[in-house]
């Protein structure tokens, strides 16, 4: 597996690969380490778990039905309606609520595209969960590392969120620093400051149907 490189939300397949990594690729691998305490690593588990079942049956399995094994699984383990929200920014507030529904529904299925299109093989890498864990206010800071087949490895922070007692992700931090939310926000205010919610819909249906190759409605 190729570690990528950070891109912008807009652009190929290859552009996309940011938000893969962060919000995929460490789902992916086997866990090993040391064990987050208070459960905080079973969002993790639990994403990893399903994800590499869908890895192991690859291009055999339809696009549509690898999409549908993930989006539950994804939608439990991700605070979604937050990491979006946090990614539009304040302009959030401003949009009615069936506006928020509808960009809510397409980025959805646009971050499981997402995982199903780049991660559709396996070959070997391991997930590794590092002990201790850090405090951000009254969020907490999970640090992982993605160790390839070769060796090579790579930081990932998941920073999860309790809400009503569950703990679910809602920003990764790249090599324990870099906010995929913060990175996306910058991408979003790109694509909204030349037109309205419909044009980021647009651009993110556009996406969804390159990453599964028109074969899932967007």
């Amino acid at each position: 597996m190729n570690l990528p490189l950070l891109r912008g939300l807009a652009g190929t397949r290859r552009n996309l690969l940011f938000t893969a990594v962060v919000l995929a690729t460490t789902a992916a691998l086997p866990a090993v380490g040391a064990e987050a305490p208070d459960g905080l690593d079973a969002p993790l588990r639990r994403l990893y778990s399903a994800l590499e079942t869908v890895m192991r049956s690859g291009h055999d399995t339809p696009f549509p039905r690898r999409f549908d094994k993930l989006a539950p699984v994804v939608e439990q383990v991700f605070d979604l309606q937050t990491v979006l929200k946090l990614s539009i920014g304040p302009r959030w507030d401003s949009l009615n609520a069936e506006a928020q529904a509808r960009l809510l529904q397409v980025y959805r299925r646009f971050i499981v595209a997402t995982y199903v299109a780049n991660f559709d093989s396996y070959d070997g890498q391991r997930f590794e969960i590092l002990p201790g864990v850090r405090d951000s206010g009254s969020d907490r800071i999970v640090a992982t590392e993605i160790v390839t087949s070769n060796g090579d490895r790579q930081r990932l922070d998941y920073l999860l969120r309790n809400e009503n007692g569950t703990w679910r992700a809602v920003d990764i931090l790249l090599d324990g620093s870099i906010s995929r939310v913060a990175v996306q926000r910058s991408d979003f205010r790109k694509i909204l400051a030349s037109g309205d919610v419909d044009v980021l819909i647009a651009n993110l249906r556009r996406k969804i149907s390159d990453l599964s190759d028109g074969t899932l409605d967007s």
